[in-house]
């Protein structure tokens, strides 16, 4: 109560004429991203520049399958290429200044690449530059972009566990030049964390409900705190600062809405505010 409400200004708006699955500010810059699905079926780039309040479009690509999540995450500021997951399972590398051919490409996955994250770029994060894809596949991989055609970690289910949607990867604890891990969520609302430094599953939990999105409220720190969303409109966080032998970590959970809450996203000035979207298009502010 004699709280006031935050205020969301709408400063731009664009109308698109295709399935819009992703997008990405370029690093820096006053231009963004838009990724999606054509209405023919094939995959759509779209560069815009916000020009006084409009969005000016600069550049249209199309591309052979539909794209679904695009990252800047594992690029130098000097290149900024931008990282894609498409619906053939394919994980493409763009410079954007050259369009036309990807830097990099790789058929990751057998199915669609539902979820990409990057690390050790953008000065963000110690260690290598890597790229993290989830996939309907079952399987969660991690590619070194200097490293051609074989990923750098499979996490796969094991002989005779039936395999899982992986509809959200994220990258964490990546603090110094050995440490990092990879958090990955699934349809059936598993969550498996795995550590990259020893090559092993250091945890995993069910949230009962199938996981839109997973993200640390930074990447390049100690595991502090670990936010998961789902489909029930609920959201978890996890204290990551302890993992108890046989409990794991601590958590709290929160029904935010009664729809899907599709993604989490932290401020980058204060991570303890993050913002959860829900299917009913609103967006929700939390401390």
């Amino acid at each position: 109560s004699g709280l006031e409400r935050p205020q969301v200004v709408s400063h731009a708006q664009q109308a698109l004429s295709y399935t819009l699955f992703d997008c990405k500010w370029v690093p820096r810059s006053a231009r963004l991203l838009c990724l999606g699905s054509a209405p023919r079926g094939t995959g759509l780039l779209q560069l815009y520049e916000l020009r006084g309040g409009r969005l000016a479009l600069l550049r249209e690509i199309e591309k052979a399958k539909p794209i679904k999540c695009g990252t800047f995450g594992a690029t130098s500021l000097q290149q900024r290429y931008l990282a894609t997951g498409d619906f053939g399972g394919n994980l493409h590398i763009w410079n954007l200044e050259a369009p036309e051919i990807p830097v990099y490409s790789v058929k990751g996955h057998k199915e669609i690449i539902n979820s990409i994250d990057g690390v050790g770029g953008l000065g963000i994060g110690e260690g290598a530059p890597e790229i993290v894809t989830g996939s309907r596949d079952g399987t969660v991989k991690v590619w070194d972009p200097r490293q051609k055609d074989t990923p750098v970690a499979n996490m796969e289910p094991v002989q005779g566990e039936s395999k899982r949607d992986c509809w959200t990867v994220a990258f964490g604890n990546a603090y110094n030049q050995e440490e990092r891990v990879v958090c990955a969520g699934y349809d059936n609302g598993d969550i498996k964390l795995f550590d990259l430094k020893t090559m092993s599953l250091r945890w995993e939990t069910n949230i009962k409900n199938g996981v839109c999105s997973v993200e640390f409220d930074r990447k390049d720190v100690n595991m502090n705190k670990l936010v998961a969303t789902s489909l029930e409109g609920k959201f978890h966080v996890f204290d990551m600062r302890t993992q108890h032998p046989t409990k794991g970590f601590a958590s709290v959970s929160e029904k935010a809405q009664k729809s899907t809450i599709w993604q989490v996203r932290h401020l980058p000035q204060n991570r303890d505010i993050f913002m959860t979207s829900g299917g009913a298009g609103s967006l929700h502010l939390w401390k």
